[in-house]
């Protein structure tokens, strides 16, 4: 099994960090995050990874030729030209899923204890064109989903934006984890091109196919966006 960590984007919300870093290499007890979701994927047996770059691309390429890919096989996808956000970055990289049924896909700013193999089994026995890692923590954007924990759509408890391709009488709200199994064939149907979210490639799917949740609520998670999330990440973390 392959899997792609998304290490492209501007990280805006770490500053100044990434005045002079991409927001993969911030640092949590010695690790960098990239090299921390290296090892997460490790961990369930998956050594072969691409990893799209975009700002500060070279830091990253340098620090994973310096390491040897700490130890797993790594690919880039080089979005310097043009950053090419997440639906766009995997588009970009589906080449080198040429012949998998199935892939992880990461944000290298996540961190948490998921336990992804039991994942991957769920999202296997459950035919779906995606699975997505959700949980129950506050959130301004939401991914809706039925009692089946199927994606019905989309909401912005901020702004009240809301987008239901599935429509349903009861809804729950969960936070995107940022880590998702895609079927490989989902790949073959996406209606968008150039720079694009997935979360619209799996609300277009949505409408006709089945995106399912994974409900890790109770692990231990942590976002890195933000300066003061380093500290805490590092309480997290060891």
């Amino acid at each position: 099994m392959k899997a792609m960590i998304f290490a492209a984007g501007l990280g805006t919300r770490l500053k100044p960090f990434t005045d002079s870093y991409p927001k993969a290499l911030a640092v949590v007890n010695g690790k960098t995050l990239l090299e921390r979701n290296i090892r997460f994927l490790q961990g369930s047996g998956i050594t072969n990874v691409i990893v799209n770059v975009h700002h500060f691309s070279h830091k990253i390429i340098d620090l994973l030729q310096d390491n040897k890919g700490f130890g797993s096989h790594i690919s880039i996808s080089d979005e310097t030209t043009e950053l090419l956000e997440t639906g766009g970055g995997l588009m970009k990289a589906a080449p080198y899923f040429e012949g998998e049924t199935d892939f992880v896909v990461m944000n290298a700013d996540v961190l948490t204890n998921l336990h992804l193999p039991a994942m991957i089994a769920a999202h296997r026995s459950s035919n779906a064109m995606a699975t997505l890692a959700v949980m129950n923590r506050q959130s301004s954007r939401q991914l809706l989903f039925d009692d089946t924990m199927t994606l019905c759509g989309w909401q912005n408890s901020v702004t009240s934006e809301q987008k239901m391709p599935r429509n349903t009488p009861h809804t729950t709200p969960l936070a995107f984890s940022g880590i998702q199994i895609v079927t490989a064939s989902l790949l073959a149907d996406v209606p968008f091109t150039g720079k694009f979210s997935m979360i619209d490639v799996y609300l277009y799917h949505a409408a006709k196919n089945s995106i399912k949740g994974y409900n890790h609520t109770g692990d231990v998670f942590i976002d890195v966006g933000k300066p003061e999330s380093i500290e805490k990440a590092a309480s997290l973390f060891p």
